[in-house]
């Protein structure tokens, strides 16, 4: 369960975060340089730690699902939040890492020890302060995208308009915004009609990172295919 299945930095590279075939996710921050160590560069300590995905069962297709986490994508930093997106076979989270070092006091129906006061006891208004406590690293889920992959999920990739993303399986490759949970497009469709004259499989898929409207595919047979969404709805015309 502690075998690490991906490694994915963050686009300043002060982050790095690894999934396991646990379901687990832990980000690494890197260690600031100071006078007292000079040397630090290239130390990376742990920085959060969370379950990200858990072992489930399909009933309609007597199938396990587990837990192991395939990829991890961080979304570009927009503010003190960080954002990033993990997937194991079948469904992909959209997570929000924060930090916290305050926390308010000196709230009017509540004690110091967070009880609910009586109302008769309350003698004066206050206005709640926020004192400073121990840094704390919060993980939180923001979405959950899922029933959109009949096969397993070798990629994601997130678009340089940083609203959508997209999702690769073994015969599909599925558009997705991020804001929207129950519904994605799909853009590639290799399934042939009958199984039996399938020759090939998706094994990866990569956004441009300045175009928007182009990807970039690779498939079993060692090709890679280049596409633009602008071309049609259904992306089945390529560069070669």
């Amino acid at each position: 369960a502690d075998i690490i299945s991906t490694v994915e930095f963050n686009y300043t590279g002060d982050l790095l975060a690894t999934g396991d075939k646990g379901g687990r996710v832990v980000i690494f921050q890197r260690e600031q340089e100071t006078k007292s160590r000079p040397l630090s560069r290239g130390e990376y300590n742990v920085y959060s730690t969370f379950q990200s995905h858990e072992p489930e069962f399909d009933y309609l297709k007597s199938l396990e699902i587990e837990e192991k986490i395939n990829k991890i994508r961080w979304l570009p930093q927009q503010n003190a939040a960080h954002f990033l997106l993990s997937t194991n076979d079948k469904t992909i989270k959209l997570w929000k890492i924060s930090e916290r070092d305050k926390r308010a006091e000196g709230y009017n129906l509540k004690d110091e020890d967070g009880r609910l006061r009586e109302p008769f006891r309350v003698t004066e208004l206050r206005v709640p302060t926020l004192k400073p406590m121990d840094l704390m690293v919060e993980a939180s889920p923001r979405r959950t995208f899922a029933n959109a992959h009949t096969y397993h999920i070798n990629s994601i990739s997130v678009n340089s308009d940083y609203a959508t993303y997209l999702s690769a399986d073994d015969l599909r490759i599925n558009l997705w915004h991020l804001e929207v949970t129950n519904r994605s497009f799909n853009i590639v469709d290799i399934k042939p009609a009958n199984m039996e004259e399938l020759t090939e499989v998706i094994t990866a898929a990569e956004f441009h990172p300045h175009h928007c409207n182009v990807f970039v595919y690779s498939s079993s047979k060692g090709t890679i295919r280049l596409c633009d969404m602008r071309s049609s709805a259904l992306c089945d015309q390529h560069s070669k």
